[in-house]
């Protein structure tokens, strides 16, 4: 890059009524960039509309109560199958748990060692949420291809009790985070492991009443594979979203090209380049950029356009601008 004056100016996010939003005091010294010393100022952090904690109680609560009561009932008739379901509940529990401590992280305060706080948290716990949902349906998938080599006898009316209880339960709790879903991955992760044990449990019915109706042993199994493997599909689309968070990439939802043509056409700006965004957490997009402007110091009203332009259009709330007033460098796109 050729010489010249550099001014570095971080942009910070408006109230939103919708938002909750965050400062922490102090400015941060960024080294090693390549482009001279960066100030920030404090930064506005937005998150999810509206708190899961309650749905995570309440969804903790109904599903040990029912991992209780179907091991006691599998106790009492002597199904294995109910034992083996209790077990497989309790993935659900430890797939809430999981999702709850991911939120209750990300609400860390940042520190001179965790300058963002723990809000990454919610980007490792769905990725957990997703590798245990892949867990419990590889356990499926392998117990299914036992009982079609060796069908057991099923009371396929009790199973079939059982299981509809199962359905109110999970059907229950994925609908307390069904609002949240679309804009949290955190919040899907938890909604997709109840409602793919809804389904489940929607398939144990329907396999319990046919074996009860016809007796044949073989429909449970069958059943049960069908199911797995719907699920499996929309698991897998999370494990991908979840791996590309974990790895920085930019969030699905936002166009790059778009992001750099909206910056470069700014008014007063030649060159927009070293344009990163990557994801905060599971609900925070972060960008920075170094914006080539040579007629010199654009102003604050520059700067609060800029931020304003990001959020409305692309729902990123927490934006660095680092803006160049020499010469432009070599290699800026």
């Amino acid at each position: 890059m050729s010489p010249g004056p550099r001014l570095c100016l971080a942009s910070t996010e408006t109230d939103l009524a919708d938002h909750h939003n965050h400062s922490h005091d102090g400015d941060h010294d960024h080294a090693g960039h390549g482009h001279g010393g960066h100030a920030h100022g404090g930064h506005g952090h937005h998150h999810a509309p509206a708190n899961f904690d309650r749905a995570f109680a309440i969804g903790i609560g109904l599903n040990i109560a029912y991992v209780a009561a179907e091991a006691g009932a599998g106790l009492w008739t002597g199904s294995v199958a109910l034992l083996a379901d209790a077990g497989h509940n309790l993935s659900d529990v430890l797939g809430l748990a999981v999702a709850w401590g991911g939120a209750a992280l990300a609400r860390t305060p940042p520190s001179k060692r965790f300058t963002y706080g723990l809000k990454g948290s919610t980007i490792l716990a769905a990725l957990t949420n997703a590798l245990l949902l892949l867990v419990a349906l590889g356990a499926i998938v392998l117990e299914a291809g036992k009982r079609f080599a060796e069908p057991p006898p099923v009371a396929g009316l009790t199973v079939a009790t059982v299981a509809a209880i199962g359905i109110l339960i999970n059907g229950a709790t994925a609908m307390l985070f069904a609002r949240g879903r679309h804009g949290d991955i955190n919040i899907r992760g938890a909604y997709l492991h109840m409602a793919s044990d809804a389904a489940v449990s929607a398939g144990v019915v329907i396999a319990g009443i046919l074996i009860w109706w016809t007796g044949f042993g073989w429909i449970d199994p069958l059943v049960s594979l069908a199911i797995a493997g719907i699920v499996f599909m929309q698991t897998w689309s999370l494990l991908r979203e979840t791996v590309e968070m974990s790895l920085a990439a930019v969030p699905r939802g936002i166009d790059f090209d778009a992001v750099t043509m909206a910056l470069r056409t700014l008014p007063g700006v030649e060159r927009c380049h070293d344009l990163h965004i990557w994801p905060m957490s599971t609900t925070e997009p972060v960008l920075t950029a170094h914006l080539v402007i040579p007629a010199g110091h654009p102003g604050d009203a520059f700067l609060a356009e800029a931020r304003e332009m990001l959020h409305r259009r692309f729902g990123i709330g927490h934006a660095t601008l680092q803006v160049e007033t020499g010469a432009a460098c070599d290699g800026c796109e």
